[in-house]
């Protein structure tokens, strides 16, 4: 999933902030409780104000990520 999310990154990063979290990091634990992590890999989209637009668990294709954005950024 790196390479799609480094790609996705370098797409819409001057548009979306992406932000990394391993939660096997024990400084991790707070965004791990936060937004109920459960499985590796783990994406969630977060709008500016906080609120949880969209989480996909497990592994996921580029496209399912490109079409959120792509409504994120409509608004």
């Amino acid at each position: 999933m790196q390479p799609i999310v480094n790609g996705l990154e370098s797409e819409y990063g001057s548009e979306i902030e992406f932000v990394k979290i391993n939660i096997d990091d024990p400084n991790s634990a707070a965004a791990k409780q936060e937004y109920g992590f459960r499985y590796q890999p783990f994406f969630v989209l977060v709008s500016a104000d906080g609120e949880v637009l969209q989480e996909w668990p497990g592994y996921t294709d580029a496209q399912l990520f490109e079409d959120a954005f792509a409504t994120l950024l409509q608004n």
